[in-house]
């Protein structure tokens, strides 16, 4: 098959870690790694952010299309709705100039869909949408911080629709579609994120301390990820404060993750923020930023720490869990969405609420003072891990996927010509 990966504001070229930098990111890179590598031809269309980046870049011989679509600089992600015109009519002449056609896009983020739709609509290409987040649920969580407008919950309802297959990544991420936008179960499939086995690896942790200079009798808790509010890194901080007052055990925490590689307030207004909550619980010293970090050391943190920890307010799905349980460390996550799906309560780590540090504090209690129960559970987390979530099987099940959609489109397209066109507030950002 020939496939069009759309991903309007996650390159897959860009390093994993920023605020608009994560998982999505990473998805779309190994995604198409995985088809390219099963002999299908992928092409990954990404906004320009950056005056001097080529129209084509080449990544391990997978074209990556830098797509003209507003001032060449990187934004915001909320700012790029008015783009999405442009993004769609330069993907619609693209695509008309290619020898061969492409037999299905895969739309990931709900602007990338509103894009997809419009070729759809002029080139009849099957579409199969990810989502990577819902707007409904995120203005549920984030209320008055969520900076994207209502119109977005339109084009989302109008996706749903529309899309020949949506894939859910997890069975929260399927009930919310069907509970927030009506989504026909028939057409939605779930697959998950997956990890990397020759880029996540258990390392000897006694080596994996010596080589980022931890010290080796610490009992460590490892944060890793983008420093935005929902991610609940406030609450790990919280939590390493409370192990502290409630059971006078001391643990280190080392927070990996921010817009530049050494951990720069003015680059990453959380890291002050959560500074100050480390200040009040007690913890400054005991609280380490990292900063950014390359994918090639990340296995070496993981593999450093004695128990992973994440708890954010919501999560669609959540890759950093994987990837720690595939270097065999235990995970304590946020009981919600995808990180209730990969990290098996009480086997492969533990699940607390979100926004409850007493709670997270007791857990990390339990482990430190038991040992043999963290080894078992990164035994079991690394077995999980292999076994579930390998971006190889993730590549297998989308190719399925693209297969299906491709024999649905035809009469999808059908129904469509007889519906009625797409809402104007879905129009209205293509003017």
């Amino acid at each position: 098959m020939k496939v069009a990966l759309i991903s309007e504001h996650a390159s897959p070229l860009a390093v994993a870690g920023g605020v608009d930098s994560g998982g999505q990111n990473i998805y779309v890179a190994n995604v198409a790694r995985q088809l390219s590598g099963m002999g299908h031809q992928v092409d990954v269309f990404t906004r320009r952010d950056r005056a001097l980046l080529p129209l084509v870049s080449d990544m391990d011989g997978i074209r990556v299309i830098h797509v003209p679509a507003g001032p060449p600089k990187q934004l915001p992600k909320e700012q790029l709705l008015p783009f999405m015109g442009e993004f769609a009519a330069f993907l619609i002449e693209f695509f008309r100039r290619e020898r061969q056609p492409y037999d299905v896009m895969h739309a990931n983020f709900f602007m990338s869909g509103l894009a997809a739709l419009k070729v759809k609509a002029a080139l009849g290409i099957p579409l199969v949408t990810t989502f990577h987040a819902l707007g409904r649920v995120r203005r549920l969580h984030q209320g008055a911080d969520d900076g994207f407008p209502d119109e977005r919950f339109t084009i989302e309802d109008d996706l749903v629709a529309r899309s020949d297959v949506v894939v859910a990544e997890c069975p929260q991420d399927e009930a919310d579609l069907i509970e927030h936008y009506r989504a026909d179960p028939a057409r939605i499939e779930i697959v998950p994120c997956g990890f990397d086995a020759d880029e996540f690896q258990p390392v000897d942790r006694a080596t994996a301390r010596k080589t980022l200079g931890w010290q080796q009798d610490e009992f460590t808790v490892l944060q890793l990820g983008r420093l935005v509010q929902r991610k609940g890194i406030d609450n790990v901080v919280r939590g390493v404060g409370m192990l502290k007052q409630s059971f006078g055990a001391h643990a280190q925490l080392y927070v990996v993750g921010g817009n530049s590689d050494a951990p720069n307030e003015l680059a990453t207004p959380e890291i002050a923020r959560l500074r100050g909550i480390a200040g009040q619980c007690g913890v400054a010293g005991q609280t380490t930023f990292i900063g950014r970090r390359g994918r090639a050391q990340l296995r070496y943190f993981y593999s450093a720490a004695d128990v992973f920890v994440t708890t954010p307010w919501y999560e669609p799905f959540g890759i950093t869990p994987v990837e720690a349980m595939a270097c065999g460390t235990p995970v304590i996550g946020a009981d919600v969405g995808g990180i209730r799906y990969s990290v098996a309560d009480g086997v492969t780590g533990f699940l607390v609420p979100p926004r409850d540090p007493a709670a997270l504090a007791a857990r990390l209690e339990q482990l430190r003072r038991d040992p043999a129960l963290a080894r078992r559970m990164g035994e079991a987390g690394l077995a999980r891990a292999r076994a579930e979530f390998t971006w190889h099987g993730v590549g297998e099940s989308l190719a399925q996927i693209y297969r299906r959609a491709a024999r649905l489109a035809p009469a999808r397209t059908r129904e469509e010509r007889e519906e009625v066109p797409l809402r104007a507030a879905a129009g209205a950002s293509f003017r």
